[in-house]
């Protein structure tokens, strides 16, 4: 029969992943099968956002999972109907259809506008506008709403209706939209490029142009959305910048797999019976997640916590880059989506924090991101700097060497 195989030969090799498994976590740690423990700024890639194993989204869970785990959307879900109510609530949004992930939500956010200027009689606005450095997940239009070669290259003809403009570049963006632009989709803060935060005199002007224009506004809060930046929306720090559609997940499940997209009654008139579906999207086990997880991460206390925590990051990682500009080329980002943009390589950089028992998260640019739960402590927060201080340590005697 041969040598048995061995444990990823059977895994679909897309992962580069490093030499790590964890057996358990608890609030900013994790540990392996063996004991090791790790501090953990990654939080599965912001996901985490209160930590793991949170009390009481595993009593939820626990709760939920004793009498009724999944039914079809046939049927009313009283939990969609709560959880749909606290998020709209929250942002003044009107409608929610939930997702199992943040790429859903994009696909949901992205049928959604082409469906709203077609009942207007508009069919030829199909025109998604995206920017450099997006990130939006990894279904097929969702790789092109982002334009990166790296996530499009091999897989056929391009999707058409998708263009990319720089970042940030408002100028480009006027000019851009037309008579055929359905949407402007955009990450007020991107992560997996670089930890790039949008300026909030942009976002107002955003806002302003599309509504002008009549091209709808997309925001793409997976990421930097849920409290992450110390509101509940990263788009809150702008003046009049409400989106018409807006796309969370991560923090939504605290890694229990839930998204939605919230749209405006207006923006959301296209989408009548039969026009979208999910089979497990928003059931009852995931909304008992949700609804715990909502309830934690719009509290006052979580919030002004992710923002005494920045203020310390951002004073402490300032003195960081002083005493190491031959590491640490510029600190960026907003609230706990924390960028720093290297002179060493980001991946090597990402192995000495891991000897430090430091994880971190890569990001464009050559940079490296810390994502931590919205829960962490100054002190916490200062084991994370005093770790990333020694990885710095590493990394300059690496390049003496």
């Amino acid at each position: 029969m041969g040598a048995p195989a061995a444990p990823n030969d059977h895994i679909m090799g897309v992962y580069n992943r490093a030499p790590l498994a964890f057996e358990r976590g608890r609030g900013v740690r994790l540990y392996t099968a063996e004991g090791e423990e790790y501090l953990d700024c990654l939080a599965g890639i912001a996901t985490t956002g209160l930590g793991h194993a949170h009390p009481k989204l595993v009593q939820a869970l626990k709760d939920q999972g004793e009498k009724l785990w999944h039914v079809s959307n046939i049927f009313r879900i009283p939990g969609q109907e709560k959880l749909a109510a606290k998020l709209c609530d929250a942002t003044g949004l009107d409608v929610v259809f939930f997702t199992n992930s943040g790429t859903e939500a994009i696909e949901c956010a992205l049928k959604t506008a082409r469906k709203y200027h077609w009942a207007n009689g508009q069919p030829e606005r199909i025109e998604i506008i995206g920017f450099e450095g997006a990130f939006h997940g990894r279904s097929y239009a969702a790789v092109y709403a982002a334009g990166n070669p790296a996530y499009t290259e091999g897989f056929g003809p391009a999707l058409p209706g998708y263009r990319t403009l720089p970042y940030g570049d408002m100028d480009a963006l006027e000019q851009a939209i037309t008579n055929e632009t359905c949407a402007v989709l955009i990450e007020p803060v991107q992560g997996e490029g670089g930890a790039r935060a949008l300026p909030e005199a942009h976002l107002t002007r955003l806002r302003q142009l599309c509504t002008e224009k009549g091209a709808l506004l997309i925001y793409d809060e997976i990421q930097c959305g849920l409290g992450r930046t110390g509101k509940l929306f990263a788009y809150e720090w702008a003046q009049d910048a409400r989106p018409d559609i807006l796309c969370v997940a991560k923090a939504l499940g605290d890694g229990f797999p839930v998204g939605a997209c919230l749209a405006t009654a207006e923006a959301g008139k296209g989408m009548t019976v039969g026009s979208h579906g999910s089979t497990y999207g928003g059931n009852p086990l995931a909304m008992a997640v949700g609804i715990a997880a909502i309830e934690e991460l719009t509290a006052p206390a979580t919030l002004a916590n992710v923002r005494d925590v920045t203020g310390y990051f951002a004073q402490q990682l300032s003195g960081l880059k002083d005493r190491f500009p031959d590491i640490i080329a510029e600190i960026r980002g907003k609230g706990l989506l924390i960028g720093l943009r290297l002179v060493t390589n980001n991946r090597d950089f990402m192995g000495l924090a891991r000897d430090q028992k430091l994880l971190i998260a890569g990001g464009g640019d050559n940079c490296v991101r810390l994502l931590p739960s919205l829960l962490i402590t100054r002190e916490e927060a200062r084991e994370a700097v005093e770790k990333l201080e020694r990885a710095c340590e590493a990394a300059r005697a690496k390049a003496a060497a």
